[in-house]
């Protein structure tokens, strides 16, 4: 079982690979600072924000439902 932070963490490594893109690339398409993207990729940061998980599926063109449609978020896959 994961927590949210880890399957977020998975997500964004999961689709920057399939998507060819770096973080980089998606700090900047996103408009987050590549810090935060780099935190949260090696989650160190605490709690993620919704509005930075929207941010970050934008960074993708992708609607957050687009996003979060992943077993990774699955309730039955996370440690809530």
């Amino acid at each position: 079982m994961n927590n949210v932070n880890h399957a977020l963490a998975l997500r964004i490594k999961e689709l920057l690979e399939k998507k060819k893109k770096t973080r980089y690339r998606l700090a900047l398409d996103s408009g987050i600072n590549h810090s935060t993207l780099k935190n949260i990729i090696h989650e160190t940061v605490k709690d993620n924000l919704l509005s930075t998980t929207i941010l970050i599926a934008s960074g993708f063109d992708m609607t957050v439902s687009e996003f979060l449609d992943s077993p990774l978020f699955a309730e039955e896959n996370l440690n809530i």
